[in-house]
């Protein structure tokens, strides 16, 4: 979800957090970048007036909602902006350093949660536009500029000066008469200091620093491979008879123009649709392979990048004093220790294995053949067709992209009271639009949502959410955020609707959550206010919003035939109920069997982790543990685990499943009062979630919404592998 552009917000202070392992940025490594880490010893980083003249990073932002001016900004005023804001960084970081004034929390924590802004502006937009609209000119700019910011966030994190002032205003934090939110930053500045390696022997902070730079170039070309592999695979169809089974719409979607071709690549949308629908089984099985082992061979093999990045992590968290990087990552997560975690996915696993077992039985039988990993898909929609009498496709009328949209703001009106507004905002591509979000009482304006949801090649494959303004109000000078949504999607037909598949409107009110989780934040400093938190927490406030996609009540709002306006009839919702479970078993393995590969990348030790010469032998060895069967395939091998190589979920990609315990327990309070939009249950949830950012510990953030903590079983009811309770029937 979370890129480094996250990390950087809240200037220096959170800079040191990009330099930890927890963080999501790419992590960079140059000659240069090995260098000392304090501020005297930086290489010096000149630019002119003349280089920065007409750059729309050092000019007042003036258009609707202090949004970038993206038609403006061209890839040639990145690098000089870039260099400006670390000039100025470096200075604001030395008059904290070098005031003769005792240490306060004005002049050093306060000072530092200000400083950096100028390079935060920069990197919010150049994060996100990397993301979305790259080129060859961004990607060599990426190998540059993220180099320069570890060796930046180094330098913050181990300036001995900087920190001996924050542990002294951390000494006298009982006697300063802070307020909460004070007192949590400083809390927080001092904590991140600390486990980034501030408090370590100047040798081994410069020893880290190398570690950190060359973690950041090896995650910066991960992605880059991926993206590259990614768009280089085309499967071409040339007869259209075997194109069979697939509806026009997407038949559309993949046709060349001018020509009598078809070609279809292995983003997740348009691979899951071809896989369920297509059926001819050899164009099934090549694009299989294509997904499976992309970015495993040849120019962009990301292999040796995994097993390296995973030494250098093993390394760097020896360094820091633990067992491994999962040890030092899950830390500060709700599981706490590897071991908690494991044992969570074990209690998951176990009927996941059973009930995959039984749903590849029911293939079989209906295929009249051994069921291939290939297979899985098709033969799933067979079963369920033959089960619950329901096809998915039958429901994709009704969710229209636009309605569903519609749907999902309602339910968060409803929820929050709040608005959103369709207003007129210059974007950085024609694909986005914009919502003016206020709170629907007051009409103040809470933040700006731009959501940008179809595929091209220049974006990334996935779903996220990201920033391009945080949220502050320090000084009296309150600024809202601006969010960005970001799907996927296959790109209908010219003069067609854009109609989704259940699944993708669950993703859609997925990242709608985060969104909201971004938008009605009420901190007031930037490092822990909107999202904050890990990935074990931070997706609660995204995945409970899924609940309201299928009751009754919300379908009525939005799931409308797109041609007659007919609501969604009785009979379908009934049918999609009842196999709400469908293929819980393959869904299930197929994610912890991902989840594992991770945990056990990080957990190994500095010593265990040399040894690693094969990513894919090493995986094979990790599933044959828990006998994970060779037909169910990992959501992601080790070559596109983007989300741990080259993003912020090292360590943490059970985090899914760990926050599902919270979002099925958190939904079941709205359940259990009778009301889905209990105004005394949804005041809490917007509380103590989505407005809290990081005021208190994750725990007690729960606690004080949900009133105990949570347990599993919700999410086993939820994934048909436990008895529904009796409210349920």
């Amino acid at each position: 979800m979370m890129k480094m552009t996250d990390a950087l917000k809240g200037g220096a202070a959170a800079l040191v957090l990009a330099a930890t392992a927890a963080c999501g940025a790419p992590e960079t490594t140059t000659p240069e970048a090995e260098a000392a880490s304090s501020q005297s010893e930086l290489p010096e980083i000149t630019v002119t007036d003349a280089e920065l003249e007409g750059n729309p990073f050092r000019a007042e932002w003036t258009g609707a909602y202090g949004a970038p001016p993206f038609a403006q900004i061209t890839d040639a005023h990145y690098m000089p902006a870039v260099k400006k804001g670390i000039l100025e960084m470096r200075a604001e970081i030395d008059a904290i350093v070098n005031t003769e004034e005792e240490p306060t929390f004005e002049n050093t924590i306060l000072a530092l949660e200000k400083s950096g802004k100028a390079l935060e502006r920069v990197m919010l937009v150049f994060g996100n536009i990397t993301n979305t609209d790259t080129n060859d000119a961004l990607t060599a700019l990426e190998g540059e500029i993220y180099p320069m910011l570890t060796r930046e966030q180094d330098a913050v994190t181990f300036n001995p000066e900087l920190f001996a002032r924050v542990q002294a205003v951390y000494d006298q934090r009982d006697r300063l008469g802070l307020d909460e939110q004070e007192a949590r930053l400083l809390e927080l500045t001092h904590r991140n200091f600390v486990r980034a390696g501030a408090s370590l022997a100047p040798e081994v902070q410069a020893e880290i620093g190398q570690l950190n730079a060359e973690i950041s170039a090896l995650t910066t070309t991960y992605g880059q491979n991926l993206l590259n592999a990614t768009n280089a695979f085309k499967l071409e169809i040339t007869d259209p008879a075997r194109l069979g089974g697939l509806s026009d719409d997407f038949k559309n979607a993949i046709k060349v123009d001018g020509e009598d071709k078809w070609v279809v690549g292995i983003s997740r949308s348009f691979f899951e649709g071809f896989m369920a629908s297509a059926e001819d089984r050899e164009l099934r099985s090549q694009l299989f392979d294509g997904y499976r082992t992309v970015a495993s061979s040849g120019e962009f093999d990301n292999g040796p990048l995994a097993i390296k990045l995973a030494q250098l992590r093993a390394k760097r968290a020896e360094l820091m004093g633990y067992p491994s990087h999962a040890h030092y990552v899950l830390e500060e997560r709700m599981a706490h220790t590897p071991d908690a975690a494991l044992e969570f996915l074990g209690k998951v696993l176990e009927p996941g294995l059973a009930r995959a077992a039984e749903e590849e039985a029911d293939m079989e039988t209906i295929a009249g053949h051994e069921i291939l990993g290939h297979d899985w898909w098709f033969y799933s929609e067979k079963v369920r067709a033959e089960k619950y009498a329901f096809d998915e496709n039958q429901l994709r009328p009704y969710f229209e992209l636009g309605a569903s949209t519609d749907g999902a703001f309602e339910v968060a009106s409803r929820l929050f009271n709040i608005t959103l507004e369709e207003v007129p905002v210059e974007a950085w591509n024609p694909a986005v639009k914009s919502y003016d979000v206020k709170d629907s009482e007051s009409g103040e304006h809470l933040g700006l949502l731009m959501i940008d949801n179809f595929a091209r090649d220049t974006k990334r494959g996935g779903a996220w959410m990201s920033t391009y303004r945080s949220s502050s109000d320090m000084d009296g000078n309150t600024i809202r955020p601006i969010i960005t949504n970001n799907m996927n999607l296959v790109p209908p037909a010219a003069g067609q609707p854009a109609l989704l598949s259940p699944t993708e409107v669950e993703t859609l009110f997925h990242e709608f959550g985060h969104g909201l989780h971004g938008l009605l934040t009420q901190i007031r400093y930037p490092s822990f206010s909107g999202v904050y938190g890990g990935p074990d927490y931070v997706e609660l406030p995204s995945q409970i919003m899924e609940h309201w996609v299928t009751e009754p009540q919300v379908l009525a709002m939005y799931a409308r035939h797109h041609e007659t306006g007919e609501i969604i009839p009785q009979e379908l919702v009934d049918k999609m109920n009842k196999a709400s479970t469908f293929n819980q078993g393959f869904k299930t393995t197929e994610y912890i069997a991902a989840s594992l590969i991770d945990l056990h990348w990080h957990m190994l030790s500095s010593e265990e982790a040399a040894e690693i010469t094969d990513a894919r032998e090493f995986e094979k060895s990790v599933l044959a543990q828990y006998n994970i069967p060779e037909i169910i395939e990992p959501r992601y091998r080790s070559t596109y685990f983007s989300h741990i190589f080259a993003g912020g979920y090292a360590a943490g990609y059970y985090s899914y499943l760990w926050a599902e315990i919270l979002d099925a327990d958190g939904f079941d309070a709205f359940k259990q009062s009778g009301d889905i939009f209990n105004p005394e249950v949804a005041a809490k949830l917007k509380q103590w979630v989505f407005e809290s950012g990081g005021l208190r510990e994750t725990d007690e953030l729960y606690r004080n919404f949900r009133g105990s903590d949570p347990g599993i079983e919700p999410l086993l009811r939820n994934r048909g592998f436990a008895e529904p309770s009796p409210a349920e029937g």
